[in-house]
């Protein structure tokens, strides 16, 4: 199933069922799981393993070296998991630093010219719009979807389920469940939507209210909406409201 035009290396693991289409290249430490498709002018090189049933649409690029001014052609990864679609004109470039890693999980759905750089580690079942562009180092929790041309500074973390309204700058951490829009990015509630369709329960949804309320009350800083939190916690869903605040920031929480 490989094209007669397609360029793949001696060295490269193909999967059983893999489809390589016209004029691709793939390099010689590249492994490609069962039935991946590749379908033309798709480039993965570098150190990179994509899992199976992935697609990958054309023109797009998967490993290529970190735009990092600090990379020196060290040995680093790229993986991308199984199930996940690359459209047309992704970029996905390998990490900074020896044996670091840039990951995109399972089930992503990254539409046309979505970059990714250098050490961003994306969770499973992730959706970016087109032109979605995060910095290096920047880390997106499971289920979370980012509108297009949004963008997201490096080392700036993104929780599971948030949402990202389109054309936003996000230069804090935007905690778990929560929607933002704007430039610099303004909260606006909850993902409702997305909360409801993912099947979370009404006691589950009205504690992320609540703490959200708490989080973006003007009377209150930081530390203090925490241990509110923290004394009145009854789900593992503000529990986990309470563990993204409470982790190592490089960035700060978005207010």
């Amino acid at each position: 199933m490989i094209h007669a035009t397609a360029i793949v290396h001696p060295s490269a693991r193909v999967g059983p069922d893999v489809e390589i289409g016209p004029y691709c290249i793939i390099g010689e430490s590249v492994a490609l799981g069962a039935r991946t498709v590749l379908q033309a002018n798709v480039v993965v090189n570098g150190w990179t393993e994509i899992g199976q049933d992935c697609i990958v649409y054309p023109f797009a690029t998967v490993g290529a070296a970190s735009q990092d001014r600090k990379y020196a052609g060290e040995r680093a990864f790229t993986r991308v998991g199984s199930r996940t679609i690359l459209r047309e004109y992704v970029s996905i470039q390998r990490a900074t630093g020896v044996d670091e890693v840039t990951s995109v999980g399972d089930d992503c759905l990254l539409l046309a010219y979505v970059h990714v750089a250098h050490n961003c580690i994306i969770g499973n079942g992730v959706t970016m719009s087109n032109l979605a562009q995060l910095a290096g180092h920047v880390e997106i929790g499971d289920y979370a979807l980012l509108g297009g041309m949004s963008g997201v500074h490096q080392f700036t973390r993104v929780g599971r389920y948030a949402m990202v309204g389109g054309m936003s700058k996000i230069n804090k951490d935007l905690p778990p469940f929560f929607l933002v829009e704007g430039n610099p990015a303004r909260p606006y509630g909850l993902n409702s939507v997305g909360l409801r369709r993912a099947g979370f329960t009404a006691a589950e949804r009205n504690e992320i209210k609540r703490f959200y309320k708490l989080l973006y009350d003007p009377k209150m800083n930081v530390s203090r909406a925490i241990e509110a939190m923290k004394a009145t916690a009854e789900t593992d869903r503000g529990r986990e409201i309470v563990a993204f605040l409470e982790a190592p920031s490089q960035r700060g929480i978005l207010k």
